[in-house]
């Protein structure tokens, strides 16, 4: 085999052998040149300590060092370079209590977690694979260097990864990483929030998003996201629905687009409703508000897994107006552009196709013919420039002031008020009219 790996690390791996030092290719980037892909990016380990490697390169950053890592930089890129090392117990499922260097590359290799991010290489030794990783590559098994119970003990998160590489590569769990999953699902607690949401991310943009129902079937999702986890086995009695509401929102998820702003919002689209079934005389469910409380769900879900205001601004409100129904008219199209913005509604839209898409066919066809035609006006929209937002109306708050307004709300209530009719009827947006209009609305507000 072949194994065409970047030259820049190379170069690396190459000055440090020079300085008397072993060095690899480590990891993940070993793993994706094996099965063909190109890295995102190349970690090496060495024998050199952390000191050596900085004596060695004359540009480094202590990305790590305490843990034996130093970022080299070499030609304008970022190579991560670790220390072999072997771990003593870890106090917090995350980070080991103490770190000892060592000069054996087995012991390295030793401490990893999969056997398919185990294997290193350099240009001397080829591919070093102690632990079956291109078998199991080669079988499409994810397996766990060594006990997988003492490799979820040490970092919790890796039964988190576990499911990403599953997703990730579409690889089979094997069964005794599974049963130690299961066993200690509950370590996951001690991982940081952000930890969590970068591998939920990461499931989320791959080709298999839906497989987050692994997540449930392993007993992890119930520590992280407690409010997804009891919609599986929640019964959608009514003749839209095929599944229950945990299946449809994975089959929600897996019908959307690689958009993680969009998937968030299929993830928890109807989390709300195991609060809020009812059943009415001839035994059909309604779950009625159940988007409100789906909103208030996924705010709280997405502020505890610290994600950044501007997403759960977008995320929630995409939940919030999932089962809006949108009247293909223009009038109807930009009153929900004037809330979500040009490219929010368009996500919007492909929610709610992702989402019908979801339920029963029988009644899909009818339901994407007016998401279609609501697109198809959206961008006509675009397209010719058409008023929709406060900001696209001629006058301002400045200008209503002339007339007579004070600062402050009864500013803003006018302008909404302004951009209604202006929706309706683009052509009243002109700077004459609407003074007068707004003049019109001061004097009747005080008769």
């Amino acid at each position: 085999m072949q194994f065409k790996a970047d030259r820049g690390a190379l170069s690396v791996i190459e000055k440090i052998n020079n300085a008397g030092y072993e060095a690899y290719i480590a990891g993940g980037a070993v793993r994706d040149i094996i099965m063909g892909k190109t890295p995102h990016d190349y970690d090496i380990a060495s024998s050199a300590p952390p000191d050596e490697i900085k004596r060695i390169f004359s540009r480094t950053i202590d990305t790590g060092i305490k843990h034996g890592t130093v970022t080299v930089v070499y030609n304008k890129t970022g190579y991560e370079v670790t220390s072999f090392r072997r771990e003593g117990e870890y106090c917090d499922g995350r980070h080991p209590e103490k770190v000892e260097f060592v000069t054996d590359v087995r012991e390295d290799c030793m401490r990893r977690d999969f056997t398919i991010n185990a294997m290193m290489y350099s240009p001397e030794t080829g591919v070093l694979d102690l632990f079956g990783g291109m078998d199991d590559i080669r079988n499409r098994v994810i397996k766990c260097v060594g006990d997988p119970e003492k490799r979820f003990t040490e970092d919790a998160l890796r039964m988190l990864r576990a499911v990403r590489f599953h997703s990730t590569l579409d690889f089979d769990m094997s069964p005794d990483t599974e049963r130690a999953i299961r066993k200690y699902a509950v370590l996951i607690k001690k991982v940081s929030r952000e930890r969590i949401l970068e591998e939920l991310n990461k499931i989320l943009l791959s080709e298999h998003p839906d497989y987050i129902r692994d997540l449930h079937r392993l007993g992890l999702l119930k520590f992280i996201i407690p409010q997804l986890d009891r919609c599986f086995g929640e019964p959608q009695r009514n003749k839209y629905h095929i599944y229950d509401v945990g299946e449809h929102i994975m089959q929600t998820v897996k019908n959307t687009p690689p958009d993680l702003v969009l998937r968030w919002a299929a993830l928890l689209h109807d989390t709300g409703k195991p609060c809020c079934p009812s059943t009415d005389a001839n035994g059909i469910i309604h779950f009625y508000g159940h988007h409100r409380e789906s909103r208030r769900i996924a705010m709280d879900v997405l502020y505890k897994l610290h994600m950044d205001s501007a997403s759960i601004r977008d995320i929630t409100l995409l939940v919030e107006n999932h089962d809006y129904r949108v009247e293909p008219t223009f009038t109807a199209v930009k009153r929900m552009m004037s809330k979500t913005g040009d490219e929010l509604f368009k996500k919007l839209m492909l929610l709610q196709k992702a989402d019908n898409l979801a339920k029963s066919p029988k009644h899909y066809p009818e339901k994407l013919r007016r998401i279609d035609s609501a697109l198809a006006i959206y961008r006509q929209v675009i397209a010719s420039n058409q008023p929709y937002r406060i900001s696209d109306l001629v006058v301002n708050g400045s200008d209503l002031m002339k007339v007579g307004y004070r600062q402050g709300r009864e500013i803003g209530d006018t302008l909404r008020a302004l951009l209604d009719e202006v929706i309706i009827n683009p052509e009243l947006n002109t700077r004459s009219r609407l003074i007068r209009r707004a003049a019109e609305m001061k004097r009747k507000k005080f008769k």
